[in-house]
């Protein structure tokens, strides 16, 4: 049945929680019903995007656990339980960003959310069948990138509720709590999972199920679809065919790719590197926690300092920090190891957010017209947002076949570090340089 609400300050909707009036940009609609109606999709979206983060990274601390309840994998293949769903759920990314507009906003968070119980199924059946074989293992490893995927939907129809000068703020907010299901995951299962005598890796499933029902119910039956949100291709296609949106995609390969790749990496690091300390596993969702608050910080020192600054800062400190880890290995000092982990994981959330706060004044500073500049920005948000996250998979890569091939972290964290110079060079080349501000000089001006 459908019902027309009168007042043009109030949504109308209809049949199946669609609204058919939105006018965020309008201040008597906003503050009246607007602004409620947006924080309401906001909690419920950083609900299910949470727990889509929480399972994306539950194999990071499983993989710990399975050789003490009898799948012995080699270290390579350990590896690729992390790095493949890094690279299904950074796959999926890019047609999830089209869902919402396809879908509507609250189908498809039901719809998302409802897709974890898959990979806790599979992973509760994976760990309590004896014989279970490799391949089971890779393919709930796969069906966990599930959660990976859930950002850029969340992300996109989040964007769609509120008006220009707050999605900022809320965009934010979104991010940093999807983000902070990494810590959450690496914070409880270790300890869920020894309750009682013994491990039980089952329990780092089941402990997700009512909270995955739970955010599909809310999802359902709270949350709204917007039939305004439709894909605007033709911004897509200008943002494709700018070289920006390659150089911000390669540089947040670089903050964002390091995040969720050492993520995934942290604990397995600990217990390989450092087998004395390998019951500091537990304290690896240090690293994802502190990253995930200060994701936030990079972009507060961007608005007060320009974004490209604050990049450049971050990558240099990045190279630091992993000369730092180096450094450890060779000494075989873990405080120091672990120091330079948590240190590289504050560098990569700020610069999570100072390469986003880069997006928007770059392409402002391109063109007078705002609001395509705006639709621009929105897209090369979630094209960075997929090719970033692939970054995950070429970190785990590379410490797979550095710890496969040499049996040390060395090779691996060189080839990190001459990325990191690479960063390095392309932010100064391309936003910094006195010749660019100069030719454009608005992106001065632009805080980029």
């Amino acid at each position: 049945m459908s019902t027309t609400l009168e007042k043009p300050t109030e949504p109308k909707t209809r049949g199946g929680r669609w609204i058919d009036h939105w006018e965020p940009e309008n201040p008597e609609f906003w503050e009246q019903t607007g602004k409620k109606v947006a924080r309401k999709n906001l909690i419920f979206s950083i609900l299910a995007e949470n727990l889509g983060f929480s399972v994306w990274v539950l194999m990071s601390i499983v993989v710990v656990s399975l050789g003490n309840v009898g799948f012995k994998f080699s270290i390579g293949q350990q590896f690729w339980l992390l790095i493949v769903p890094n690279l299904v759920g950074a796959t999926l990314r890019i047609p999830y960003t089209f869902a919402v507009p396809r879908f509507g906003g609250r189908v498809w968070t039901t719809i998302s959310a409802g897709l974890l119980l898959i990979p806790c199924a599979l992973l509760i059946y994976a760990v309590t069948t004896p014989g279970t074989p490799y391949w089971f293992f890779l393919l709930t490893a796969g069906a966990m990138g599930l959660g990976g995927g859930n950002f850029s939907s969340s992300m996109a129809n989040i964007s769609f509720f509120y008006p220009e000068g707050k999605k900022g703020l809320a965009l934010g907010l979104n991010a940093a709590g999807g983000n902070l299901g990494v810590a959450i995951t690496q914070l409880i299962v270790p300890i869920v999972i020894t309750i009682g005598t013994g491990i039980h890796l089952a329990y780092a499933a089941a402990i997700w199920i009512p909270f995955i029902v739970l955010a599909t119910a809310c999802a359902w039956f709270f949350m709204d679809s917007l039939t305004q949100a439709k894909p605007d291709g033709q911004s897509y296609k200008l943002a494709l065919s700018n070289k920006h949106t390659w150089v911000m995609s390669f540089l947040y390969i670089g903050t964002f790719g390091s995040f969720i790749g050492y993520s995934f990496a942290f604990p397995s690091l600990i217990k390989i590197s450092f087998v004395d300390y390998k019951s500091w596993v537990s304290l690896a969702f240090l690293g994802a926690l502190i990253g995930s608050v200060a994701r936030p910080l990079g972009g507060w020192l961007s608005d007060r300092i320009g974004g490209a600054k604050v990049t450049l800062a971050t990558f240099v400190g990045l190279a630091v920090g992993t000369i730092g880890v180096m450094y450890s290995v060779d000494q075989k000092s873990f405080a120091l190891f672990f120091s330079s982990f948590i240190l590289l994981f504050v560098l990569a959330g700020i610069g999570n957010g100072s390469t986003y706060r880069m997006i928007p004044a770059i392409y402002a500073a391109q063109t007078d017209d705002v609001k395509s500049a705006k639709r621009q920005a929105a897209a090369v948000v979630g094209i960075a947002g997929a090719i970033g996250a692939f970054g995950g998979v070429l970190v785990n890569l590379v410490f797979k076949f550095s710890l496969e091939g040499s049996k040390t972290l060395t090779p691996a964290l060189t080839a990190i570090l001459f990325f990191y110079a690479a960063c390095v060079a392309t932010t100064w080349w391309f936003y910094l340089r006195v010749r660019v501000f100069q030719r454009v000089p608005s992106l001065a001006y632009a805080g980029v």
